[in-house]
Protein backbone atom coordinates (compact mmCIF):
# COMPACT_ATOMS: atom_id res chain seq x y z
CA UNK A 1 0.00 0.00 0.00
CA UNK A 2 1.50 3.38 -0.67
CA UNK A 3 2.76 5.95 1.91
CA UNK A 4 2.78 9.39 1.89
CA UNK A 5 4.68 11.81 3.53
CA UNK A 6 4.05 15.72 3.48
CA UNK A 7 7.75 16.13 4.15
CA UNK A 8 7.69 20.06 5.34
CA UNK A 9 4.26 21.71 6.51
CA UNK A 10 4.31 24.97 8.47
CA UNK A 11 2.48 25.62 11.72
CA UNK A 12 0.28 28.11 9.15
CA UNK A 13 -0.37 25.36 6.41
CA UNK A 14 -1.12 23.23 9.04
CA UNK A 15 -3.60 24.92 10.01
CA UNK A 16 -5.50 24.78 6.55
CA UNK A 17 -4.22 21.37 6.05
CA UNK A 18 -6.41 20.05 8.75
CA UNK A 19 -9.47 21.80 7.63
CA UNK A 20 -8.86 20.05 3.87
CA UNK A 21 -7.71 16.40 4.65
CA UNK A 22 -10.55 14.42 5.43
CA UNK A 23 -11.09 11.35 7.77
CA UNK A 24 -11.62 9.59 4.09
CA UNK A 25 -9.33 10.06 2.47
CA UNK A 26 -5.70 8.40 1.99
CA UNK A 27 -3.60 8.95 5.21
CA UNK A 28 -0.53 11.25 5.33
CA UNK A 29 1.87 11.71 7.87
CA UNK A 30 3.01 15.25 8.38
CA UNK A 31 6.57 16.70 9.41
CA UNK A 32 6.00 20.44 10.29
CA UNK A 33 9.32 22.30 9.52
CA UNK A 34 12.28 22.54 7.25
CA UNK A 35 14.36 19.35 6.98
CA UNK A 36 17.91 19.44 6.60
CA UNK A 37 19.36 18.12 2.61
CA UNK A 38 21.38 15.17 4.80
CA UNK A 39 18.09 14.15 6.46
CA UNK A 40 15.73 14.32 3.59
CA UNK A 41 16.45 10.11 2.78
CA UNK A 42 15.77 9.35 6.19
CA UNK A 43 13.23 11.86 6.91
CA UNK A 44 11.04 10.13 4.04
CA UNK A 45 12.15 6.18 4.31
CA UNK A 46 9.59 4.04 4.21
CA UNK A 47 7.30 6.71 1.65
CA UNK A 48 6.96 6.06 -1.44
CA UNK A 49 4.92 9.49 -1.90
CA UNK A 50 5.93 12.96 -1.34
CA UNK A 51 4.38 16.23 -1.04
CA UNK A 52 6.33 18.65 -1.05
CA UNK A 53 6.31 22.70 -0.41
CA UNK A 54 9.66 24.22 -0.74
CA UNK A 55 12.22 21.42 -0.15
CA UNK A 56 15.06 21.07 -2.59
CA UNK A 57 15.47 17.45 -4.08
CA UNK A 58 18.56 17.67 -6.33
CA UNK A 59 20.29 14.91 -7.80
CA UNK A 60 22.31 13.36 -5.00
CA UNK A 61 19.46 13.46 -2.65
CA UNK A 62 17.24 11.64 -4.96
CA UNK A 63 19.86 8.47 -6.03
CA UNK A 64 19.32 8.22 -1.86
CA UNK A 65 15.68 8.39 -1.92
CA UNK A 66 15.58 4.26 -3.39
CA UNK A 67 11.54 4.10 -2.17
CA UNK A 68 10.30 7.05 -3.36
CA UNK A 69 8.31 6.77 -6.43
CA UNK A 70 6.31 10.02 -6.42
CA UNK A 71 6.68 13.62 -5.32
CA UNK A 72 3.45 16.46 -5.58
CA UNK A 73 4.95 19.99 -5.66
CA UNK A 74 2.79 22.20 -4.67
CA UNK A 75 2.56 25.04 -6.94
CA UNK A 76 3.73 25.01 -10.79
CA UNK A 77 7.61 25.87 -10.01
CA UNK A 78 9.22 22.42 -9.65
CA UNK A 79 11.58 22.89 -11.68
CA UNK A 80 12.77 25.55 -8.76
CA UNK A 81 13.12 22.66 -6.31
CA UNK A 82 13.67 19.53 -7.95
CA UNK A 83 16.18 18.67 -10.38
CA UNK A 84 13.40 17.00 -12.98
CA UNK A 85 15.80 15.43 -15.22
CA UNK A 86 17.19 12.77 -12.11
CA UNK A 87 13.85 12.57 -11.44
CA UNK A 88 12.55 10.85 -14.93
CA UNK A 89 15.87 8.86 -15.02
CA UNK A 90 14.92 7.79 -11.72
CA UNK A 91 11.87 7.05 -12.73
CA UNK A 92 10.30 9.33 -10.06
CA UNK A 93 7.16 10.88 -11.24
CA UNK A 94 6.33 14.64 -10.83
CA UNK A 95 3.18 16.13 -9.79
CA UNK A 96 2.47 20.03 -9.53
CA UNK A 97 -0.81 22.09 -9.36
CA UNK A 98 -1.78 25.03 -11.20
CA UNK A 99 -4.76 27.28 -11.12
CA UNK A 100 -5.33 27.03 -7.97
CA UNK A 101 -4.90 30.71 -6.93
CA UNK A 102 -4.08 32.79 -10.34
CA UNK A 103 -6.53 35.94 -8.33
CA UNK A 104 -4.61 35.03 -5.15
CA UNK A 105 -1.08 35.62 -6.70
CA UNK A 106 -2.70 38.57 -9.20
CA UNK A 107 -3.51 40.18 -6.19
CA UNK A 108 -0.31 39.97 -4.45
CA UNK A 109 1.63 41.38 -7.60
CA UNK A 110 -0.81 44.57 -7.75
CA UNK A 111 0.41 44.81 -4.05
CA UNK A 112 3.88 44.88 -4.74
CA UNK A 113 3.20 47.32 -7.86
CA UNK A 114 1.40 49.81 -5.53
CA UNK A 115 3.96 49.38 -3.06
CA UNK A 116 6.78 49.59 -5.38
CA UNK A 117 5.02 52.96 -7.22
CA UNK A 118 4.83 54.55 -4.20
CA UNK A 119 7.82 53.69 -1.86
CA UNK A 120 5.54 51.87 0.90
CA UNK A 121 8.36 49.53 2.41
CA UNK A 122 11.06 51.99 2.68
CA UNK A 123 8.62 54.68 4.00
CA UNK A 124 8.21 51.96 6.26
CA UNK A 125 11.36 51.17 7.51
CA UNK A 126 12.20 54.74 7.73
CA UNK A 127 9.48 56.03 9.99
CA UNK A 128 9.64 53.05 12.24
CA UNK A 129 13.41 53.63 12.82
CA UNK A 130 12.43 57.35 13.78
CA UNK A 131 12.94 58.99 10.48
CA UNK A 132 10.38 60.94 8.33
CA UNK A 133 11.09 61.06 4.70
CA UNK A 134 7.59 61.76 2.29
CA UNK A 135 9.15 59.76 -0.78
CA UNK A 136 7.56 61.46 -4.59
CA UNK A 137 6.14 58.06 -5.97
CA UNK A 138 4.10 57.32 -9.55
CA UNK A 139 0.76 57.61 -9.89
CA UNK A 140 -0.13 54.70 -11.82
CA UNK A 141 -3.42 55.82 -13.54
CA UNK A 142 -2.52 56.18 -17.03
CA UNK A 143 0.31 54.47 -16.76
CA UNK A 144 1.15 51.20 -19.09
CA UNK A 145 1.56 47.85 -17.23
CA UNK A 146 3.39 45.25 -19.71
CA UNK A 147 2.38 41.77 -18.82
CA UNK A 148 5.11 39.04 -19.78
CA UNK A 149 2.98 36.09 -19.45
CA UNK A 150 -0.81 36.02 -20.03
CA UNK A 151 -1.74 32.92 -18.37
CA UNK A 152 -4.24 32.50 -15.76
CA UNK A 153 -2.16 34.75 -13.18
CA UNK A 154 -1.62 37.34 -15.86
CA UNK A 155 -4.86 37.49 -16.94
CA UNK A 156 -6.58 37.99 -13.62
CA UNK A 157 -3.58 40.81 -13.56
CA UNK A 158 -5.01 42.24 -16.20
CA UNK A 159 -8.31 42.52 -14.76
CA UNK A 160 -7.54 43.75 -11.90
CA UNK A 161 -4.62 46.39 -13.31
CA UNK A 162 -7.51 47.45 -15.55
CA UNK A 163 -9.87 48.58 -12.93
CA UNK A 164 -6.94 50.39 -11.44
CA UNK A 165 -6.89 52.59 -14.40
CA UNK A 166 -3.52 51.21 -15.94
CA UNK A 167 -3.54 50.81 -19.72
CA UNK A 168 -2.09 46.76 -20.21
CA UNK A 169 -0.85 45.46 -22.89
CA UNK A 170 0.84 41.95 -23.02
CA UNK A 171 3.38 39.51 -24.10
CA UNK A 172 3.06 35.73 -24.27
CA UNK A 173 5.58 33.38 -25.46
CA UNK A 174 3.21 31.27 -27.51
CA UNK A 175 0.23 33.04 -29.84
CA UNK A 176 -3.74 33.19 -28.00
CA UNK A 177 -6.75 33.35 -29.63
CA UNK A 178 -8.47 35.15 -26.79
CA UNK A 179 -6.46 37.49 -25.50
CA UNK A 180 -8.19 40.78 -23.46
CA UNK A 181 -5.82 42.73 -23.56
CA UNK A 182 -3.53 44.57 -26.53
CA UNK A 183 -0.52 42.07 -27.36
CA UNK A 184 2.70 43.12 -28.26
CA UNK A 185 6.39 41.89 -29.37
CA UNK A 186 8.34 41.96 -26.22
CA UNK A 187 10.93 44.53 -27.37
CA UNK A 188 7.89 47.05 -27.97
CA UNK A 189 6.00 45.92 -24.25
CA UNK A 190 9.71 46.58 -22.33
CA UNK A 191 9.99 50.13 -24.30
CA UNK A 192 6.37 51.17 -23.57
CA UNK A 193 5.83 50.13 -20.02
CA UNK A 194 6.40 52.06 -16.67
CA UNK A 195 5.52 48.79 -14.83
CA UNK A 196 6.17 45.33 -15.83
CA UNK A 197 4.93 42.22 -14.20
CA UNK A 198 6.67 39.00 -14.77
CA UNK A 199 4.38 35.93 -14.89
CA UNK A 200 6.18 33.24 -16.99
CA UNK A 201 7.02 29.55 -15.84
CA UNK A 202 10.38 29.10 -15.53
CA UNK A 203 11.57 26.27 -17.56
CA UNK A 204 14.93 26.09 -19.99
CA UNK A 205 13.10 28.05 -22.87
CA UNK A 206 12.44 31.02 -20.13
CA UNK A 207 15.82 30.83 -17.56
CA UNK A 208 17.24 34.36 -18.24
CA UNK A 209 14.49 35.45 -20.42
CA UNK A 210 15.07 38.96 -19.07
CA UNK A 211 18.99 39.34 -19.50
CA UNK A 212 20.68 42.66 -19.89
CA UNK A 213 20.07 43.42 -23.09
CA UNK A 214 16.28 43.38 -22.73
CA UNK A 215 16.64 44.87 -19.13
CA UNK A 216 18.51 47.32 -20.92
CA UNK A 217 15.86 48.12 -23.46
CA UNK A 218 13.33 49.28 -20.65
CA UNK A 219 12.05 52.69 -19.88
CA UNK A 220 14.33 55.03 -17.68
CA UNK A 221 13.31 54.28 -13.63
CA UNK A 222 10.68 51.37 -14.51
CA UNK A 223 9.22 49.31 -11.59
CA UNK A 224 9.68 45.70 -12.26
CA UNK A 225 7.32 43.24 -10.32
CA UNK A 226 8.16 39.50 -10.46
CA UNK A 227 5.74 36.81 -8.70
CA UNK A 228 7.14 34.15 -11.10
CA UNK A 229 10.72 32.77 -10.72
CA UNK A 230 13.86 34.34 -9.51
CA UNK A 231 15.03 32.47 -13.00
CA UNK A 232 13.40 34.51 -15.49
CA UNK A 233 15.49 37.65 -15.02
CA UNK A 234 19.35 37.80 -15.34
CA UNK A 235 20.33 38.73 -11.47
CA UNK A 236 23.21 40.01 -12.06
CA UNK A 237 22.05 42.76 -14.88
CA UNK A 238 19.23 43.31 -12.88
CA UNK A 239 21.61 44.70 -9.82
CA UNK A 240 24.18 46.67 -12.02
CA UNK A 241 20.80 48.69 -13.77
CA UNK A 242 19.12 49.02 -10.44
CA UNK A 243 22.49 50.04 -8.51
CA UNK A 244 22.91 52.61 -11.62
CA UNK A 245 19.12 54.04 -11.40
CA UNK A 246 17.70 52.72 -14.98
CA UNK A 247 15.64 50.30 -13.26
CA UNK A 248 13.72 52.52 -11.08
CA UNK A 249 12.39 49.58 -8.58
CA UNK A 250 12.26 45.76 -8.12
CA UNK A 251 9.61 43.97 -6.59
CA UNK A 252 9.70 40.32 -5.97
CA UNK A 253 8.03 37.21 -4.16
CA UNK A 254 10.89 35.20 -5.48
CA UNK A 255 14.47 34.44 -4.91
CA UNK A 256 17.11 32.29 -6.89
CA UNK A 257 17.29 30.93 -3.43
CA UNK A 258 14.81 30.75 -0.53
CA UNK A 259 15.41 32.33 1.86
CA UNK A 260 17.99 34.29 0.46
CA UNK A 261 21.29 34.54 2.27
CA UNK A 262 22.30 36.87 4.18
CA UNK A 263 23.84 39.90 2.59
CA UNK A 264 22.90 38.61 -0.82
CA UNK A 265 23.12 41.31 -3.35
CA UNK A 266 18.97 42.07 -3.53
CA UNK A 267 19.28 42.51 0.28
CA UNK A 268 21.30 45.66 -0.04
CA UNK A 269 19.61 47.64 -2.12
CA UNK A 270 17.51 50.58 -1.19
CA UNK A 271 15.29 50.55 -4.43
CA UNK A 272 13.38 46.85 -4.11
CA UNK A 273 10.50 45.36 -2.01
CA UNK A 274 10.94 41.92 -1.22
CA UNK A 275 8.09 39.75 0.05
CA UNK A 276 8.52 35.88 1.01
CA UNK A 277 7.25 33.78 -1.52
CA UNK A 278 4.10 34.32 -0.42
CA UNK A 279 2.07 35.68 -2.97
CA UNK A 280 0.23 31.96 -3.05
CA UNK A 281 -0.28 31.94 0.43
CA UNK A 282 -4.13 32.99 1.60
CA UNK A 283 -6.63 30.06 3.22
CA UNK A 284 -8.83 30.18 -0.34
CA UNK A 285 -5.71 29.58 -2.52
CA UNK A 286 -4.31 26.66 -0.08
CA UNK A 287 -7.43 24.91 0.58
CA UNK A 288 -7.71 24.33 -3.24
CA UNK A 289 -3.81 23.82 -3.10
CA UNK A 290 -4.05 21.14 -0.93
CA UNK A 291 -7.27 19.20 -1.55
CA UNK A 292 -5.60 18.65 -5.21
CA UNK A 293 -2.38 17.54 -3.81
CA UNK A 294 -4.05 15.17 -1.61
CA UNK A 295 -6.36 13.73 -4.45
CA UNK A 296 -2.97 13.68 -6.57
CA UNK A 297 -1.19 11.60 -3.51
CA UNK A 298 -4.20 8.88 -3.46
CA UNK A 299 -4.31 8.42 -7.66
CA UNK A 300 -0.52 7.44 -6.81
Amino acid sequence: MSRTLFIDSTPDIDHVWRMVHDRDDVPIAVNIGAVPEGDIPGTIDGYDTVIVDATYFNEATLELCSGLKHIVFLGTGAASFIDLAAAERLGIKISTIGGYGDTTVAEHAMGLVFAAARHIATMHVIVRTGGWRPMQGMELRGKTLGIVGLGGIGREMARIAGGVGLRVIAFNRSALSDPPVPMVAIDELLARSDVISLHLALNEATRGFLGRAKLEKTKPRVVIVNTARAGVVDEAALIDLLRAGHIGHYATDVFATEPPAPGESLLTLDNVTLTAHAGYNTPEAAMTMYRRAIDLAAAG
